[in-house]
């Protein structure tokens, strides 16, 4: 699985906010912020700190997106 933070910058955007304001506002640092960026993974801690400052829900910044290989299903092989 992958991990997809397009709904926290769509968020930003809807708010006119830019990421350095979320980072000074919520308190997180510059590399989790460059972490969000690459689409890496992240503590909880700090989801939770963007989450109370943008007073929603971890559904509503990010998402985990299925890379396909666990739902594949081989030719021949039956589940």
């Amino acid at each position: 699985m992958e991990t997809s933070y397009k709904k926290l910058w769509k968020q930003l955007i809807d708010r006119d906010m830019t990421k350095t304001e979320l980072r000074m506002r919520s308190g997180i640092s510059t590399m989790a912020l460059a972490k969000l960026g690459k689409g890496e993974n992240v503590s909880i801690e700090v989801l939770k700190k963007i989450c109370a400052t943008l007073e929603c829900d971890i559904g509503d910044i990010m998402e985990m997106i299925p890379d396909g290989k666990d739902d594949a299903i081989e030719p021949g092989v039956e589940k």
